[in-house]
């Protein structure tokens, strides 16, 4: 089993039948964990890549509903390293 993440964010709030559709997505075999995160307008989904594919978990999650906008990185890409100072 290959345990993947993938985050979206959303546009429009969903509504209650939208959500009632997405707790149905739970029960797909594969589908491990959903997170919804109102404050941010994302969703995060833990699926077993051996069984699903990114692809798939976005199609679910449209055909439920869910406005989504934009697939979001996990994690934030580390920063640069600093500047060496120059010594005029």
């Amino acid at each position: 089993m290959t345990q993947l993440d993938v985050l979206y964010r959303y546009g429009v709030s969903p509504t209650e039948a939208s959500v009632m559709a997405m707790a149905k997505v739970r029960e797909v075999y594969g589908v491990r964990h959903m997170a919804l995160d109102e404050a941010k307008k994302t969703v995060r989904i833990e699926y077993d890549a051996t069984r699903l594919t990114e692809a798939v978990i976005h199609q679910l999650l449209r055909r439920a509903g869910l406005d989504i906008v934009e697939t979001m990185p996990m994690f934030a890409p580390p920063l640069p390293p600093p500047e060496p100072a120059t010594a005029s």
